[in-house]
């Protein structure tokens, strides 16, 4: 793990820079799927992801779920600025392209949206968690819409992608979670014992933003993933050969 981690810190200080951005998304992927690998975390996608002019909204249950997304397709994620904070993982995160929030000022809000306004603008897909916090898997929180006004105004879509656990018996699984006080290294070790551990990717319709409220956006996006999470367990392993980004209908 150590190896890896430092691995993706030079590729990101010392090769990113000489990149284009298809070669850093490739190189993405291949990091993200190699950690899951570590980790015994079997990857696991039932749909794809639409490409281009797109917003990503997925529930959130642990900070695996950034590396899931990325080990489908390289996604620019909206994540609250502790995120950055977090030791060696949080540079990680930062040097792919994420965008921090500070979600304790309400006006910070206004300066992401033209963060992601722009990201659309250059052809990347944006992930964000509008719950706006982390839960136990368990329960979906309510969506909030504020940072899907930017996608509105371009006349995108939105994708909902629903995230669950399951352990080697197909059982739903909390270990991942990162909820509550655990601390992220209590986090990382846990996950570390666990046996083995699957994450599902559950890609819905992208829903046309074009004409509509952005509330009304993340109620459909909510509804969508809830239905999704009471599914059967569903997906295969992703095409490593395959473009990640499907087509929009």
């Amino acid at each position: 793990m150590i190896a890896h981690l430092v691995f993706g810190l030079c590729t990101i200080a010392f090769v990113f820079p000489a990149l284009d951005a298809p070669a850093r998304h490739a190189r993405i992927r291949r990091w993200s799927r190699k950690l899951l690998d570590l980790l015994h975390v079997d990857l696991r996608l039932a749909g794809a992801l639409a490409h281009p002019n797109v917003v990503v909204v997925a529930n959130h249950v642990s900070w695996l779920d950034i590396f899931a997304l990325h080990a489908i397709g390289p996604v620019r994620f909206i994540a609250k600025s502790e995120i950055a904070r977090w030791p060696v993982l949080g540079r990680l995160v930062a040097g792919v392209g994420t965008l921090f929030i500070e979600r304790e000022r309400r006006q910070d809000t206004h300066r992401v949206n033209r963060d992601i306004a722009q990201a659309l603008a250059d052809g990347d897909i944006v992930a964000v968690f509008p719950e706006g916090t982390v839960s136990d898997g368990a329960a979906v929180l309510p969506f909030k819409g504020s940072l899907l006004q930017p996608i509105v105004e371009a006349a995108g879509y939105v994708q909902p992608v629903a995230i669950r656990y399951r352990d080697p018996d197909g059982i739903p699984s909390t270990v991942p979670a990162y909820d509550g006080d655990i601390t992220f290294i209590d986090s990382f070790w846990r996950i570390c014992g666990a046996r083995a551990l699957a994450v599902e990717l559950i890609a819905g319709t992208p829903l046309p933003a074009r004409g509509r409220h952005r509330r009304d956006l993340a109620r459909e996006a909510e509804r969508v993933i809830r239905a999704a999470l009471a599914s059967p367990a569903a997906g295969s392993p992703p095409d490593t050969h395959a473009d990640p980004a499907g087509g929009l209908p």
